[in-house]
């Protein structure tokens, strides 16, 4: 994907702990603990002002960058991310604690049932097989504990301390009218239809489009 953005734009592209070639021996696993890694990144490489852009779960730590660093981040970008109302806004201990239950009991079986909510009706079978072994692959205990700190960040309250602008590129025939209703004044959700939620995977040049554009607004 980032092979197709703008020559004239940089670009960091940012494996989160034990996602992609990325390995940790961390024990905490919340959204404001990868985001103070991208931080540490940006400020590594001297950036002083981007646009910050994550998928799924990088969606929440996305917004919590933007929370963090307030003057160098001038807009946050949630790549199929933040309206999946069983997944983002907090849950109670109680919920919480059902939730794990089905990842703790069978991984598998729970990593199916992302997949599966994640691609539309029509999705080919082998695509989805595909992004089920490529996700149930993930070490332990960092999947469980990466999916717990999902489910415990407090979405509602990340969004009123993060004063960016925030857009949402999200598969039309995933995001209810029930999101848009609840988020619709904070976030600016945009309807794609660029595949499964797996999108900047399986369109990287229109995904690297859509990012052009919000990145030099």
């Amino acid at each position: 994907m980032t092979n197709h953005l703008p020559k004239n734009h940089r670009v960091l592209a940012i494996d989160l702990a034990e996602h992609g070639e990325s390995r940790s021996m961390r024990a905490l696993w919340t959204m404001e603990e990868f985001a103070r890694d991208v931080a540490a990144v940006l400020e590594a490489e001297s950036v002083n002002k981007a646009v910050v852009a994550g998928h799924s779960l990088g969606g929440a730590v996305a917004v919590e960058v933007g929370k963090l660093l307030p003057d160098t981040v001038s807009r946050v970008v949630a790549l199929d991310a933040l309206h999946y109302l069983s997944l983002f806004p907090a849950m109670s201990d109680e919920q919480v604690e059902a939730m794990l239950r089905l990842f703790q009991e069978d991984f598998a079986a729970g990593v199916r049932g992302l997949v599966e909510g994640g691609s539309p009706a029509g999705t080919d079978p082998a695509l989805k097989e595909t992004y089920f072994e490529k996700m149930v692959a993930v070490r332990q205990p960092a999947g469980l504990r990466s999916i717990e700190g999902l489910m415990r960040w407090d979405m509602d309250a990340a969004l009123r301390e993060t004063k960016q602008p925030i857009t949402v590129f999200a598969i039309r025939d995933l995001v209810t009218q029930e999101a848009i209703d609840r988020y619709g004044d904070r976030l600016d959700i945009v309807l794609i239809e660029l595949g499964s939620h797996h999108f900047p995977v399986e369109a990287p040049e229109g995904t690297a489009k859509l990012l052009a554009e919000v990145g030099t607004d």
